[in-house]
């Protein structure tokens, strides 16, 4: 068993170091700050999805910029699309569950907002359907995948690749990326 809790901590190791090597996902994750310092300082909002483990971490992401991440401040408006329980059960049932995001996009994104969509796979309908709302909107997308970006990447205003296709590694990088990219948003804003 230990020989196992080795191997997969060594996985994530790895692919914590692959991040660090890589200057263009670097890049990008300025891009996707300056994405949403942009948004947040026009009057504009962050709405983020995921689903399964990546539904957790759109809730996680989206209550560090309510609350805080490590400094005092303002609010920032920012909302999980996975939250809402009555809206997701209801536009599930009428509509199918790839729609369940759209619809939501719909109806809350504004021009000048930023979608946050998480999918391991980069191929998840209601995330791609999400995506594709979001660009007929004029709403700016930012894309958090594996090293394949898939269905998403051609729809993603910003990229943010983990170079992974393990999905546990690939949820970890998200989780990395994603307290990067709150601790920057609030870092900027409060500069």
């Amino acid at each position: 068993m230990q020989d196992e809790i080795r191997i997969s901590l060594m996985a994530t190791r790895q692919v914590v170091e692959d991040m660090l090597a890589d200057s263009g996902l670097q890049q990008q994750l300025v891009k996707a700050v300056d994405c949403c310092v942009n948004a947040l300082k026009s009057g504009g909002k962050l709405m983020f999805v995921g689903n399964g483990g990546s539904a957790a971490e759109a809730q996680h992401f989206s209550a560090e910029m309510v609350g805080r991440f490590l400094q005092e401040r303002q609010p920032l408006p920012s909302i999980a699309l996975t939250t809402d329980t009555s809206a997701v059960t209801a536009i599930g049932n009428d509509y199918g569950y790839e729609h369940v995001f759209s619809r939501q996009v719909q109806a809350l994104g504004r021009k000048g907002d930023v979608l946050i969509a998480m999918s391991t796979s980069g191929r998840s309908k209601n995330i791609v359907l999400a995506m594709q709302a979001a660009r007929s909107a004029g709403i700016s997308t930012i894309g958090l995948t594996g090293i394949h970006p898939r269905d998403m990447g051609e729809l993603a205003d910003v990229s943010l690749k983990v170079p992974s296709s393990h999905t546990p590694q690939i949820q970890e990088g998200h989780l990395v990326l994603g307290h990067l990219l709150c601790g920057m948003v609030e870092k900027q804003l409060l500069s």
